[in-house]
């Protein structure tokens, strides 16, 4: 039983080691939207909103997931008593459209603090299975062709399983034709276009089935399904969907139009655990290969992701590249770190499996709210 007297809201920012650039914008900070749990008996749990500054990969800002939780969230959860976190979905779904990204910061949270209720790894309460999982890596639009293979090489040669190379019109062809000639026809590559096609570029876009490529990821626009499908028909190469899943209804969607030939499950963007771990399940059921995608999260997010990502069907490594990929220092204890290309599940300890360390976020937090039970 799981009954909520504190949700507590936190944002904390985080520099990028480095600007990691994408189709729509260059990003050199993460605002960070932190959120805990409290219960009854004392016991935390911590979650991750995932949404960004701006509204340019989801219709979501950190900011609007902020009041959301606030005014809407909040009220639906608190002092109410759930018998599996699983409940809280549909509590948050029944006449609350959208706004999918607040409602699975505390959907996760809720999953986070049953686990320690449990005494349960958080891999085990979701159903996973796998002692570790493939790790892959996102790069973003480089200036140059030159430049990119330097970055696929370094990362090859760091052991990541799986190299995600972003693309946008002028900066695609060219360039992943430079990596394929430098690393070979073996080396695990898949585009990103981030929606910036249209099928006005589709002989563009097949130009890059000579390229061996594991996929190439949302083409088109961000919540299309139909213009996928003649995309598709057009190509040998999977597409695979990210924004335009938002929940088991879209991948159905998707699945009986031939959209694509793969799903990218991102917690966050489909409301959290529990519609994630549905469409693992309808994926699995109709041959459809999954994988766990990043947002560039902090280790409670990134522990979000790795737990998910030890369920059976996330068979492509996922976007869960070790803290120090992004930050010079992250604010969970141990870091995550990648040994031969994988990330170990962390079995051995209830929750998520690391601590969160409370001096780094103190110092890191520019803006607190506490929302107790009436």
């Amino acid at each position: 039983m799981l009954r909520i007297k504190q949700i507590t809201l936190l944002e904390v920012v985080l520099p990028l080691k480095e600007p990691f650039q994408i189709s729509s914008g260059t990003q050199k900070d993460r605002r960070i939207f932190l959120i805990t749990l409290e219960d009854t008996d004392g016991r935390i749990g911590w979650g991750e909103c995932v949404a960004g500054e701006e509204p340019n990969y989801s219709p979501e800002t950190i900011d609007t997931a902020w009041m959301i939780v606030r005014e809407w969230v909040a009220p639906r959860i608190l002092d109410k008593p759930f018998e599996h976190p699983g409940d809280i979905h549909a509590a948050l779904d029944k006449d609350f459209r959208g706004h999918k990204m607040a409602k699975a910061g505390v959907e996760m949270a809720a999953w986070e603090l049953a686990a320690h209720n449990q005494e349960k790894p958080l891999a085990r309460l979701l159903g996973g299975e796998r002692e570790k999982v493939a790790v892959g890596i996102s790069i973003g639009i480089q200036e140059s062709p030159e430049r990119l293979v330097e970055k696929v090489k370094t990362c090859l040669a760091q052991g990541y399983r799986k190299i995600k190379i972003k693309i946008m019109p002028g900066k695609d062809v060219a360039y992943v034709k430079a990596v394929r000639e430098a690393v070979g026809p073996d080396a695990p590559l898949m585009v990103d276009a981030n929606n910036a096609y249209t099928l006005d570029d589709a002989d563009t876009l097949k130009q890059l089935d000579d390229f061996g490529l594991v996929m190439i990821e949302q083409p088109l626009t961000w919540d299309d399904v139909v213009r996928h499908a003649e995309l598709q028909a057009r190509m040998k190469t999977p597409i695979c969907l990210d924004e335009s899943i938002t929940g088991v209804d879209k991948a159905e969607d998707m699945i009986r139009l031939r959209s694509g030939r793969i799903i990218n499950i991102k917690p966050g963007r489909v409301g959290g655990f529990t519609a994630s771990r549905a469409i693992h399940d309808l994926c699995q059921r109709h041959k459809i290969p999954v994988w766990c995608g990043g947002m560039l999260e902090s280790g409670v997010g990134r522990a979000h992701n790795v737990a998910l990502a030890s369920l059976s069907n996330f068979t492509i490594p996922g976007d869960i590249s070790p803290s120090s990929r992004y930050w010079e220092k992250d604010i969970v204890v141990p870091e995550w770190t990648m040994e031969d290309g994988y990330i170990t599940v962390p079995w051995d300890k209830p929750g998520m499996g690391v601590d969160v360390d409370m001096d780094r976020v103190d110092d890191l937090t520019v803006r607190s709210e506490t929302l107790p039970a009436s």
